[in-house]
């Protein structure tokens, strides 16, 4: 039994949006920065899709009382949006995102907790460190 045109109309449109939308839209292909930083752009895709169909009567086909004869009429569409999120920036100093759209204060506080953390914990020694060699005080005790 044939396929109903319906059928392959879907088919062929999925198959092409299939094309359209692949991982690499949303990752994108990464750059390599003078500085030595690795940078990923990721996107936000979106996509819709679409198909009807149907049959009409014509004066012969219901005179002959079958369908087989009657014409199909049908359409589809597929549309695609992309967005850009932000880029992923790989580096010496870590791995962090840097957003491409305006952000609120508090995402971009959020976005520094970690640094800040880095950053304090850097301030106190930890007691390996104080032990280490060469961190004697003046009078020869250990710091």
């Amino acid at each position: 039994m044939d396929k109903h045109p319906i059928e392959n109309l879907m088919q062929t449109t999925l198959e092409n949006m299939k094309d359209m939308v692949d991982v690499n839209t949303v990752v994108g292909d990464p750059i390599q920065a003078v500085s030595g930083d690795t940078i990923i752009p990721i996107s936000k895709v979106s996509f819709g899709f679409v198909s009807g169909g149907g049959e009409y009567d014509t004066k012969n086909a219901i005179q002959e009382a079958t369908l087989a004869c009657a014409p199909f009429a049908g359409g589809s569409g597929a549309g695609v949006s992309v967005q850009p999120v932000g880029f992923l920036v790989v580096g010496e100093n870590g791995v962090y995102m840097l957003p491409a759209q305006n952000v609120t204060l508090a995402e971009r506080a959020m976005n520094c907790v970690p640094k800040l953390l880095e950053d304090v914990r850097a301030l106190f020694p930890s007691d390996k460190e104080k032990n280490k060699p060469g961190c004697e005080k003046k009078d020869g005790s250990q710091a």
